[in-house]
């Protein structure tokens, strides 16, 4: 049988900070994302790329990989990763933690839409104004791609052969974290008039809203989908102290 290990599914500055930590616990810590980016540097920690092929895939590498406890660390709008680590952790008789920022809130001053998915933020956009910064990630592109009712400017961390051309727009590629004064420029220097975002919950991600703040410009915000039932916290610190309970 395979060295016990923990395994942590990131994509998240939080996953990143607890896989740091895990590192010191004295086990095996198998950090797995999804291969769309190139991961952050996680010393001591294997880092695990590609997806697993659903649930029962996923619970037998659990099985197989002798895994004593998983922290899912994705990203809150990633509900099918969630879901299928909950059906595998179920399956495989293994304990499952939900690490998850907690959402944004609106704060004075903030013109938040909220919308259920991201067909509604495209259309609710193109009603309204006419210059959009979508910043929710590569997945959503093909949305936006033939769609000329706004200018839509797109940021993603990097390239990538899976980006559709903007027919009317254009990408910038950076990763955060992101300071307020250079969403400000951004935002600025191409007249935006509107943010399409998620909530992310992240502080690595929030100047932009903090932007759109002080700017007035309306944020059309996507809902969070249902979280998965399982133990959930919201602080590095409390997961690391989960993995240490599951270790005896």
């Amino acid at each position: 049988m395979a060295e016990p290990a923990l395994l942590i599914l990131g994509g998240t500055t939080l996953a990143v900070a607890l896989a740091r930590a895990a590192a010191g616990l004295g086990i095996p810590v198998i950090y797995s994302l999804a291969g769309r980016t190139r991961p952050k540097s996680v010393p001591d920690v294997a880092v695990r790329m590609g997806g697993f092929g659903g649930a029962a895939a996923l619970a037998d590498y659990l099985r197989q990989k002798n895994i004593l406890a998983v922290v899912d660390a994705t990203h809150a709008y990633a509900a099918q990763i969630s879901e299928n680590a909950r059906l595998a952790c179920h399956a495989a008789r293994r304990p499952l933690l939900r690490l998850q920022e907690a959402p944004w809130r609106q704060m004075p001053g903030d013109h938040w839409q909220q919308v259920a998915n991201m067909t509604a933020a495209r259309d609710t956009a193109a009603k309204t104004t006419a210059r959009v910064f979508v910043s929710t990630g590569r997945q959503a592109m093909t949305e936006f791609a033939d769609d000329r009712r706004c200018w839509w400017l797109a940021r993603v961390i990097a390239p990538g052969a899976d980006l559709p051309a903007l027919s009317n727009g254009q990408y910038v590629f950076a990763r955060g974290p992101f300071e307020l004064a250079d969403e400000l420029a951004l935002l600025r220097e191409h007249r935006i008039s509107a943010v399409i975002s998620k909530n992310a919950g992240s502080t690595a991600t929030y100047a932009k809203i903090a932007a759109a703040r002080e700017l007035s410009l309306p944020v059309i915000m996507i809902a969070r989908p249902d979280a998965v039932a399982a133990p959930m916290v919201e602080t590095v610190a409390n997961a690391h102290a989960w993995l240490k309970d599951r270790l005896g």
